[in-house]
């Protein structure tokens, strides 16, 4: 039985990855400094301790050995800059969650592992480059057992993937439009975190992949106007209204917006998966999106807490879209 520990791993695709590890026969450990918000598996062992303080965390472990430690938590290299010290020869594997917003755009597609990493503006990835790079470095200079994992865009039923969230879903089916940035051509690939878990679970303590970095990303590769559409038809909407605006006047509007969208979404993503297939044979993404949409407004319509409009959102997107405020349509 392989033992792993998560170090975080409370959240959306963490708490799949556990189930789907527990699922395999895996005895699985969670430190989460507080109570998880998401439901754990029942086998899961739970503990607490703040995963970023070192000496907490040698505490509540008190020298347990690992086939595979997973960091779901590491953003900054302060948050990870003791576990090479703390883990080298007390864990088989170091699995750090990273994510593909680390590669350069615009850059060649298909993106591999070994394509380049850049991130000069969004502060997320670039100090997601950072931990990566003091980690290599570890591994280079330590023999430190670490594998980088990369997700991409990644969702389950309590997630809208669009940054406008239940906000577009209320406008579609009012028969108002939603802004789509771009000409809504770009290209996108989503992952439903049942499907990241079933590639995951068997990376951890797979001695091929120490050493190694693995993008872990969905197959079905959708423009963002058929993401969009594709949540309307699971709304029950058959004719949504689209309308594009240039990433850079959505900003104009909404400025928390401006850097996903300037330097993450705007760009086509297109991923060579042959790693992920050598390391994971026999692996094949199984939820479409149409599915998963369809998952997520039952969800959200079963529940009207779950539904959270954004009045200033709404009307952001009105002024950008020449809307007047009283009588909710285009102005000509």
């Amino acid at each position: 039985m392989k033992k792993i520990l998560f170090l975080g791993g409370a959240g959306l695709i963490g708490s799949a990855a556990a189930a789907e590890a527990v699922s395999r026969g895996a005895s699985v450990t969670i430190v989460t400094r507080s109570e998880p918000k998401r439901t754990v598996a029942p086998a899961v062992r739970a503990l607490r301790a703040d995963v970023r303080d070192a000496a907490q965390l040698r505490g509540v472990l008190g020298g347990e050995e690992f086939d595979a430690v997973v960091n779901w938590v590491g953003y900054v290299p302060d948050d990870v800059r003791d576990h090479p010290g703390l883990f080298t020869g007390s864990a088989g594997q170091y699995v750090f969650i990273s994510t593909c917003s680390v590669f350069a755009r615009p850059l060649h597609l298909p993106i591999t592992e070994s394509s380049p990493r850049r991130q000069a503006v969004f502060g997320y990835a670039r100090n997601k480059i950072a931990c990566e790079l003091l980690l290599e470095d570890a591994y280079r200079t330590s023999d430190f057992p670490v594998t980088i994992v990369r997700p991409g865009h990644t969702y389950d039923r309590t997630v809208i993937p669009l940054l406008s969230g239940w906000t577009a879903i209320e406008r579609m089916r009012a028969g108002r439009p939603v802004v789509v940035h771009g000409d809504g051509s770009s290209l996108w690939p989503l992952m439903h975190a049942q499907d990241f878990a079933r590639a995951f679970a068997p990376l951890l303590g797979l001695g091929r992949a120490v050493g190694e970095s693995v993008n872990v990303v969905g197959w079905e590769i959708l423009t963002w106007d058929q993401i969009h559409l594709a949540m309307a038809d699971a709304a029950g909407v058959r004719t949504p209204q689209l309308r594009h605006r240039s990433s850079e006047s959505i900003a104009e509007h909404i400025p928390g917006w401006r850097d996903v969208l300037e330097h993450d979404f705007r760009h086509s993503m297109l991923y060579e998966t042959a790693k992920l297939r050598s390391l994971v044979p026999g692996f094949t993404p199984s939820v479409s999106f149409a599915d998963g949409a369809r998952e997520i407004l039952a969800y959200h319509d079963a529940d009207p807490d779950r539904q959270r409009f954004d009045p200033e959102l709404d009307r952001a997107f009105d002024a950008m879209l020449g809307i007047d405020d009283n009588r909710r349509k285009e102005s000509p």
